[in-house]
This record gives structure tokens, sequence and C-alpha cells, in this order.
């Protein structure tokens, strides 16, 4: 198992301890990291004990019982609960992961949360998402063409073309890979990460977009692409099953054959 670098123990205080719920069958402890721009107590893990007999069967369902049930100042971010909008990605067990995808039976009776690592904290497992977007927007994920649209019909593209863009396009921009990169933890300011740079593969690859050349040449940085040390925690934890790895060393690959 990949552990990714989290904030040491040592810094971090015990919180407050719930009571178990009366006549629980099962008992799931759930730790759960807080930070509250009010509150001088931080960072601190809250403990809550809940009985695993009355929760749903995945992680998300533990913590929107808690915030239901026990505590509603606790906050999260969730939305389509299939693994599709990436709003519930999250720390689990010392491992990123989409929160409505991963069973509560994965991982025992212990469930230990944090957010995403080295992402400043807006509020308990909310992260600042500001510069990853930002950067998502940097290269442009849109189709960019010269020649005018066919009239009567779509942009067409052969199956062979189609395929192409197969684990590229499924990306949900998670962050879950992003944030299990180190050379991201660190250049982060710089250094685009894999996410970005599998969506900006992800138009370089596509048939139909004629703007190769001048992607290509906004990518062509020390620090944009280069940082990429192929250490492969991007793959290993994508939800999704994606490579962005491969996708990273197709745009090295389509810059390295430019120069020869």
């Amino acid at each position: 198992m990949v552990q990714f670098n989290l904030p040491p123990h040592s810094r971090i205080k015990p919180g407050k301890t719930w009571p178990a719920p009366q006549d629980a069958k099962r008992l799931l402890t759930v730790r759960v990291y807080r930070w509250d721009p009010e509150d001088h107590d931080n960072p601190r893990l809250d403990t809550f004990l809940i009985d695993r007999e009355q929760c749903g069967a995945m992680v998300l369902d533990a913590l929107i019982r808690i915030k239901n049930q026990i505590d509603p100042s606790l906050t999260f971010r969730r939305s389509c609960r299939e693994g599709v909008c990436g709003s519930c990605a999250m720390n689990i067990n010392g491992r990123n992961a989409l929160a409505c995808t991963k069973a509560i039976e994965d991982y025992g009776d212990t469930l230990t949360i944090h957010p995403l690592p080295h992402q400043s904290v807006l509020k308990d497992l909310v992260t600042d998402m500001t510069l990853f977007y930002a950067q998502y927007a940097s290269i442009q994920p849109w189709l960019k063409t010269l020649t005018p649209a066919p009239s009567d019909r779509e942009r067409l593209q052969s199956p062979e073309e189609r395929a192409l863009l197969d684990d590229l396009y499924d990306c949900i921009l998670c962050a879950c890979c992003s944030t299990a990169c180190p050379s991201y933890w660190w250049n982060s300011d710089r250094y685009l990460g894999p996410a970005t740079l599998l969506q900006a593969y992800r138009w370089i690859a596509d048939s139909r977009d004629e703007a190769t050349g001048e992607r290509l040449d906004a990518l062509e940085d020390p620090f944009k692409l280069y940082r990429c040390h192929t250490i492969m925690n991007c793959t290993d934890t994508c939800p999704k099953g994606l490579n962005p790895a491969k996708a990273i060393a197709e745009i090295k690959k389509l810059l390295a054959l430019r120069q020869e």
C-alpha cells in the first residue's frame, strides 16, 4: 500500500470522542480530521463511534450519518454518490479515494479520514481547489480548429481515432492523482500535475483538434511537464483506473520526436 505524506500525528491534537450509541450491535470507529478557520483548536482528530448496522455500505454513508445524527458541523463535499462527479475525494486510511465508491468493509472497523494531502484546507475535509482548476483551464480543454466545421454533419472520427481517447476523457478531475504526487506537493505552483497533463494529452490525441503544435509548445517547460519522475502514485490511486503516467509519457515522447 502506498502511504501518502500526511501531517505527522504529533502535530494533530486529539479531538473530541463522541459516545457510542446505545445498544449498538457493531461499532465502527471513524476518526476525522477537523479544521475550522474560526477555531484555534486546529488541527485535530475527532473520533466518532457509530453503529455499523445502522449505516450504509460506503465510507460516504458513514460521514453522512455523522453529519446528520451526531455533529452537523462536519464539513465535506459530495454530490452524485456514483463516482462520477469526483466531489468526495479525500484520504481514507492513508490512500486518496472517492468516499462514495469505497466500501466500509474494505477497511474493517476503523476509518481514519483526512482531506486530500498537501492542499490548503478551507474547513474539515474541504480543500481549496482554486489552483487545481486554474491549471486545468490553462491547457485550454476544448476543441481548437482552423478549418470550418462541416455544414451538414459533425466532425467525424474513425473508430480507431476515437479509441485513442479511451481512458483519457474518463477523468473526473477529482484530484486524487495530483494530490498523491510528490512532485506536485513540492512544485504545485509550476508543475501542472497528473490530472491536468492527462487532460492536456486528451486534446493532443484527439484527431479533430488542429492545435497540436500549439499545445506541445505550451507544455515544453522544465516545470509544467518535466517535474514528473514516473513515481506512479497517480496511476496507483486513480479511482477510475486511468493511467496519467502513461499520458505524461506520451507527451514527452511527442516532444522528443519533434526535436529529432
